[in-house]
């Protein structure tokens, strides 16, 4: 089988997420402050129109109240109420009842001396002198709308030109505030390269001497020490694969090969008996044989060795594991504590463990996502609390 190849890493899309998190949060305020912005602007320019056309407006209505004056002053049958080519008007008693109008907007605030209405403009003004019963006079002329139609073109530029400066203000706050944490995981990087340096030569040792003791000659006490610090060094080598892997994953050169997963569950299987044994767990297996994977052996060895050892970690005493293999796909099925919900949308986390009463650096599971990524394997966890988990892993 070939696959294909993904060298993304897990803190990259999680920086991405979380960048696309806050910058959402981050445009929705920044909306909301342009949007306000706006609205202010558009406020004080449209008192600013306003009061340049005041000038005209009063002119006009000292033209119809002197027109009022004569009507009132002259009043016979053949007058009538004067009309303007420029402007329209109406006249209020004081109780601001309507007396005569020629305004195209019939809806009068009198309470305003000047507003803006459905694409006019209303001058209020207070009669001193009551003429035909006037004591309110409204002009009306009509509002071309050319000062709006320019602010929307001033908003709209300079609304998109301030939301992406805010952006890149927002981008460069996130980058500030994003600095400390990666420091903190490069220290923590740095720390696991020195660490998994110094636990080479020990562990092997300690490996390597272990094999060649023949325990059948050692008495039962002796045996139990030998064997339980069997189960040490295999517990720590494991855990020093992972922080090299961890360490130097994405500059390890892959070398892929047909491997046969058959031989490799069956061999990863025994290497775990002695420390699934001491949790006196039963190990089944239901293996189909030449199942081949095209992948790193390291590295499909490491996904392997980190699901058993989760298998056994969290399983109770005297549980069960049970390990499938098909022609696209192997399932480590266990008995154990289980997870919820919540659990399992953060188990590919680095350094996140959903046990910490259990101990390591949280990184197995992150390790098996990365490489799953790389060669396209599909992962489906199924847990529930108190009842166990099924992990699978498929291929196409």
């Amino acid at each position: 089988m070939s696959v294909s190849k993904n060298r993304a890493t897990s803190l990259s899309r999680a920086e991405r997420k979380t960048l696309f998190s806050f910058l959402a949060l981050y445009s929705f305020f920044a909306i909301v402050l342009l949007i306000i912005s706006g609205y202010l602007y558009y406020s004080l320019q449209k008192d600013l129109m306003l009061e340049g056309r005041m000038n005209k407006l009063q002119e006009d209505s000292y033209k119809l109240i002197s027109r009022l004056r004569y009507l009132h002053e002259h009043f016979d049958e053949d007058q009538t109420y004067p009309r303007f080519h420029e402007f329209r008007s109406a006249i209020y008693d004081s109780s601001k009842k309507l007396i005569f109008s020629t305004l195209e907007e019939d809806r009068v605030n009198l309470d305003k001396t000047l507003y803006t209405i459905n694409n006019h403009i209303h001058y209020v003004r207070l009669l001193e002198s009551y003429y035909l019963g006037a004591m309110y006079v409204v002009i009306e002329v009509r509002d071309d709308g050319k000062w709006f139609n320019y602010l929307k073109k001033e908003v709209v530029i300079y609304g998109i030109v301030l939301f992406l400066l805010l952006l890149l203000v927002g981008y460069y706050l996130f980058r500030i505030m994003l600095r400390p944490m990666r420091n903190s995981i490069a220290l923590l990087d740095r720390f696991i390269k020195d660490t998994t340096h110094e636990l080479n030569t020990p562990v092997s040792a300690i490996l390597t001497n272990i094999e060649m003791i023949d325990t059948d000659k050692l008495d039962p006490i002796t045996r139990k020490k030998i064997r339980r610090i069997d189960i040490a060094s295999r517990t720590i080598s494991n855990l020093y694969k992972d922080l090299t892997y961890a360490a130097l994953g994405n500059k390890m050169e892959s070398k892929d090969e047909k491997i046969n997963m058959y031989y490799l569950l069956k061999e990863r299987i025994e290497y775990f008996k002695v420390i699934s044994s001491a949790k006196s767990i039963n190990c089944i297996t239901d293996l189909r044989q030449d199942v081949y994977l095209t992948i790193d052996r390291t590295k499909i060895t490491r996904v392997v060795d980190n699901l058993l050892s989760n298998a056994i970690k969290y399983n109770k005493r005297f549980g069960t594991i049970r390990v499938v293999l098909r022609e696209h796909y192997f399932e480590i099925i266990d008995t154990g504590i289980g997870m919820d919900e919540e659990a399992l949308r953060g188990i590919f986390e680095r350094y996140s463990r959903f046990n910490k009463s259990e101990g390591g650096f949280g990184l197995g599971l992150n390790i098996v996502k990365a490489i799953a990524n790389e060669y396209d394997l599909k992962i489906v966890f199924k847990s529930k609390p108190k009842e166990g988990t099924k992990v699978r892993i498929s291929w196409d």
